[in-house]
């Protein structure tokens, strides 16, 4: 990650430098190996420099807001809707654990995975329009990581082309995260695809390489959330490994459909040192016309 690089090149530097002045009382000739290093260190950091600014230069991932508004999404366009509210309210117990006092007893409390007990509960569509929410902030930024890599649904869900992501990180395929961060037609929203799927999936999420990249999301930025769709919680190994890195998770319950021994199941393969909130999805509730909305509630729980 260029943060560690930069630390790295830091050190050397200061270290050289410090060989460099040091020379300075003896004859010319001592000085020139440290000088040389010296220039060395500015070359190999221009280089990172250039290598970081073209992978800063990767496609946009252009959203069709009107699209996913008309879907039933959240509008980022001005449009006053009873899902944006919604959304606002979930959003802001979310920040308030992610930098308010609650978030110095966390482990990553700016990470969040959203998940389901069960399949189809609506966990993606979630996860998105958190997202679309949280970059509307003025003053934080928002990266969405699909890490259902089994069945990913993001992409498909914000109406985007598939490229490389999570996957072909973890498994070397790209050689940095950078190359599958994508910027978006959203100016404070980043997109991870999950990627190709691979069979050892499970072990790649639990790789030591993962848990350095997940430190580097949590710790590089002070104002950035990060979103993690991650698969449904029962039956699938993936989402208990993904739930040792976050410091929230939000549960999303499909009403009238989900099972209350599945959500407390759900519950006991959660970190139990975690913020824990369910959001109750697909709840319909008739307003003045008649018509009905979906409904979005966000209930906090920490042991």
């Amino acid at each position: 990650m260029r943060n560690t690089i930069e630390k790295a090149l830091l050190k050397q530097k200061k270290e050289a430098q410090r060989k460099a002045n040091s020379s300075e009382s003896g004859t010319p000739e001592e000085s020139i190996p440290e000088q040389s290093k010296l220039d060395e260190i500015e070359n190999y950091s221009a280089l990172i420099d250039h290598e970081v600014s073209r992978q800063n230069s990767l496609p946009e991932f252009q959203i069709d807001l009107e699209r996913l508004s008309q879907k039933g999404h959240i509008s980022v366009n001005g449009e006053r809707k009873q899902i944006n509210e919604e959304y606002r309210e979930i959003k802001r117990k979310l920040l308030a654990n992610a930098f308010g006092s609650l978030a110095k007893t966390l482990h990553n409390p700016n990470i969040i995975m959203v998940s389901s007990s069960r399949p189809s509960e609506g966990k993606t569509f979630t996860a998105t329009n958190l997202a679309l929410s949280i970059a509307s902030e003025q003053d934080k930024t928002v990266l969405l990581v699909d890490a259902d890599v089994l069945k990913p649904n993001v992409l498909n869900t914000l109406g985007l082309e598939k490229r490389k992501g999570l996957m072909e990180y973890l498994t070397g395929e790209v050689d940095d995260i950078s190359q599958v961060l994508y910027p978006t037609n959203i100016d404070k929203l980043k997109i991870i695809p999950a990627g190709r799927s691979h069979h050892l999936s499970t072990e790649m999420l639990a790789s030591q390489k993962m848990h350095e990249t997940v430190d580097e999301f949590a710790n590089r930025y002070p104002d950035r959330i990060v979103i993690f769709d991650t698969p449904p919680l029962i039956g699938i190994n993936e989402s208990a490994i993904l739930a040792n890195f976050a410091g929230q998770a939000v549960v999303v319950v499909e009403e009238g459909k989900a099972k209350l021994n599945d959500v407390k199941m759900s519950v006991e393969r959660l970190n139990p040192d975690m913020a824990i909130g369910f959001v109750v999805n697909k709840s319909v509730h008739n307003d003045t016309d008649g018509s009905g909305y979906y409904g979005y509630y966000y209930s906090e729980r920490k042991d």
